[in-house]
């Protein structure tokens, strides 16, 4: 594949400055990029990189001021993250290649139920009274239990698993060894005294559409009724969301996150790295979580939240400031 700088500023609705006449075959970071690949500056502290790259052409933001070179172009729009992920979806590669739609080598419960064209790897487990839909992908080694429900176009990668009455939303994405549905973590001290009696989970997990769910992490079943997660929440790697929590839509989950049981978070609700969130919290809509926060109280809307325990993130960094001075 390869494309004129002309295209791709057409498909970008970008400023051009400059040309190039080189036709484009990829994309790739500044610093690493050839001559024929297309990069990006997100941010000025990078435009340096600018000078020494051998990157055909570069996308910009439209504030920042910036000169091509000799047979080097510039493409100048609003957002450049949100460009260049249009420029990563038309060079990306084909998703590995089914020889066969359904394998042989997979096992399918004589109950389940496939919609047309999904497609099932070598080493599947499909159990009792599952549901795919239109256009599920099953990559090899995944494993879906009984009564579950996966909606169409959704992608599960290798090693993930479904637990049993897991339903699973439209055009979803779960990564490699993604766990849904498994036990709560719940135990209490028997009444002898004599170690811990383990607590039943008997909910399940309802993801919404569009939601996707980072490699090796853990959406645990609720103890009563549902854990939730909303339409097009984003969850990173090795992040834990404990059982009956409740994400409402387009929430983010950076990795190594968690939330404990019974979290509620509202729509847009953004968890920073290593952050983490006790059990029976509300954030609500539109609220930020700092990385490595740990918040013990509800968070309001809208609210930025930094620090552990966590409180306003800039009343948190004023007293980094004066320790860091109390220190000098």
């Amino acid at each position: 594949m390869s494309y004129t700088i002309t295209e791709i500023t057409n498909l970008l609705q970008g400023e051009l400055i400059g040309n190039t006449t080189t036709k484009i075959t990829g994309a790739e970071q500044i610093e690493k990029a050839n001559s024929t690949q297309i990069s990006f500056i997100g941010s000025r502290k990078y435009l340096s990189k600018w000078d020494t790259s051998n990157a055909c052409a570069v996308i910009v933001s439209e504030n920042l001021k910036i000169e091509p070179k000799e047979n080097k172009a510039i493409i100048k729009v609003k957002n450049p993250d949100l460009a260049m992920g249009k420029i990563l979806a038309l060079f990306a590669p084909p998703l590995p290649d089914f020889e066969t739609e359904i394998s042989p080598n997979a096992t399918i419960h004589s109950t389940a139920q496939l919609g047309e064209n999904c497609k099932i790897g070598a080493g599947c487990y499909v159990g009792k009274n599952v549901v795919l839909e239109e256009n599920v992908t099953l990559m090899p080694n995944v494993t879906v239990l009984d009564d579950s429900k996966i909606g169409a176009h959704t992608t599960i990668w290798s090693g993930a698993v479904v637990r049993e009455r897991s339903i699973i939303g439209k055009h979803c994405i779960l990564h490699n060894n993604v766990s849904i549905g498994a036990d709560g973590f719940g135990y209490r001290p028997a009444e002898n005294g004599q170690g811990l009696v383990k607590i039943q989970h008997i909910g399940n997990v309802v993801l919404g559409d569009y939601v996707e769910i980072g490699a090796n992490s853990c959406v645990d079943r609720g103890k009563f009724s549902a854990t939730i997660l909303g339409d097009g929440c984003k969850i990173d790697n090795l992040v834990q969301i404990g059982h009956n929590s409740v994400l409402g839509k387009f929430c983010i989950m950076a990795g190594s996150s968690g939330l404990a049981g019974s979290v509620t978070l509202g729509d847009g609700v953004i968890v920073g790295g290593s952050a983490s969130i006790s059990d029976h919290v509300t954030v609500h809509s539109g609220a930020v979580v700092g990385g490595g926060s740990g918040v013990i109280n509800d968070v309001l809307v809208g609210k930025s939240v930094l620090g552990y325990p966590a409180q306003d993130s800039r009343e948190m960094l004023k007293q980094w400031i004066a320790l860091r001075k109390l220190v000098k």
